[in-house]
């Protein structure tokens, strides 16, 4: 069983930056290193949808094209964390922002098996 924490949302205003860290527990080290990781993010009356993931094998990552270039997503096994690196915030990536993972190699949200509890972002105009 994996559990995952998320930290680091907060209020800050479009253009600003922000560096949420997930951090897993109940796996060691070299069973977090075979997950795959992500994050997605829900905003108030959305569905919850994709932001960016990292492949254990590869290290390779992908991202929704509305934070390519913005967003960055890394991870240190060393530490079983997650981060996601976000730069250039704008008042729409506001939302609550889960941290996830899964041993299948898809990025729907039905594939991840563990969910942190989310950590609210909010991009003031």
């Amino acid at each position: 069983q994996v559990q995952l924490v998320e930290s680091g949302g907060g209020l800050v205003r479009a253009g600003g930056s922000l560096r949420l860290s997930c951090i897993a527990s109940g796996a060691s080290k070299p069973t977090f290193s075979r997950y795959n990781m992500a994050w997605f993010r829900q905003a108030p009356g959305k569905e919850r949808e994709f932001v960016a993931l990292i492949r254990w094998i590869t290290g390779s990552t992908s991202s929704a094209d509305s934070v390519k270039g913005r967003f960055t997503i890394s991870r240190d096994n060393a530490k079983n964390t997650l981060y996601l690196h976000m730069n250039n915030l704008r008042p729409e990536d506001t939302a609550v922002y889960y941290c996830a993972a899964t041993q299948s190699l898809g990025s729907r949200a039905d594939e991840f098996d563990y969910w942190g509890q989310g950590t609210q972002v909010t991009v003031s105009s």
